[in-house]
């Protein structure tokens, strides 16, 4: 068994602010993919999407805190925000869903792409080879605090969590960080040069496909070992409400697929 260990939360406070540590996870993940967009824009010389380029950031930083709480509410605590429905602007007291996220961020770069008329394939493929690293911020960030851990187990490098009980439990959260962040990085990466048919708009899109498979199949795995939600357990008694969602991201990638390799 390897020690919990225990890092605060809270980086530094200043009165009633403080700076927390997950918080601080979002801004780099959200400067990283500025940068890296930016570069790619440059290198590509997308003139359609640069004059946008800051308002269109803006509009889908937005959207993953948006998409990511009301994703959240929906999926994981329907009933009791129903009851206290002021505490779903409490986003500092936790409570994110990612596919939420995902799905507003995609719908949002939709419609200000045909809002002014920007390639919404080659612009949403700039963006999705840099998502990993905010994943995978994200991640750690949920280790810090010490949350969303993993089922109880008996392997050397099972951890106990301060809210996990006295028992040993997966570190699921570094398993995801590895896979949804420089795992499904070096994928995307490695793909978004690499001509599939030249001179074709099918290469445009082919990173989002990839993207919803790969995080979907990366996370049906990883809940197997992180324990569910207690508000919800498991379907079933096998499937979390983490795999059905990430199923349909799978769905969604293959469809996506078909669909832009007709295209």
């Amino acid at each position: 068994m390897i020690p919990f260990p225990h890092i605060d939360p809270v980086i530094f406070s200043m009165g009633p602010l403080q700076v927390r540590w997950y918080g601080l996870m979002y801004v780099l993940g959200f400067a990283a993919s500025y940068f890296l967009v930016q570069q790619q824009i440059r290198r590509h010389d997308c003139r359609d999407l640069a004059p946008h380029f800051e308002n269109l950031n803006l509009v889908l930083i937005l959207s993953v805190i948006v998409g990511g709480r009301l994703g959240y509410v929906l999926f994981y605590n329907l009933a009791y925000y129903l009851r206290h429905p002021l505490e779903i602007l409490a986003t500092w007291e936790g409570g994110m869903s990612f596919h939420g996220a995902c799905l507003t961020v995609i719908m949002s770069g939709w419609f200000f792409a045909r809002r002014y008329q920007i390639n919404f394939w080659r612009g949403i493929d700039l963006y999705i080879v840099t998502i990993p690293i905010g994943l995978g911020l994200g991640r750690l960030g949920n280790f810090i605090n010490g949350e969303l851990f993993g089922r109880p187990t008996d392997l050397p490098w099972g951890m106990i969590f301060p809210g996990g009980g006295p028992i040993a439990r997966h570190p699921s959260q570094l398993y995801e960080m590895l896979l949804e962040g420089p795992i499904l990085f070096l994928i995307l990466w490695s793909l978004r040069k690499r001509p599939w048919q030249p001179g074709s708009t099918w290469d445009h899109g082919r990173l989002l496909a990839v993207f919803l498979f790969c995080y979907g199949t990366f996370r049906i795995l990883v809940e197997f070992a992180r324990e569910p939600d207690h508000q919800i357990g498991l379907f079933l008694g096998t499937i979390s409400m983490g795999q059905i969602l990430s199923s349909l991201m799978i769905a969604t990638g293959a469809l996506i697929w078909v669909i832009r390799r007709k295209g």
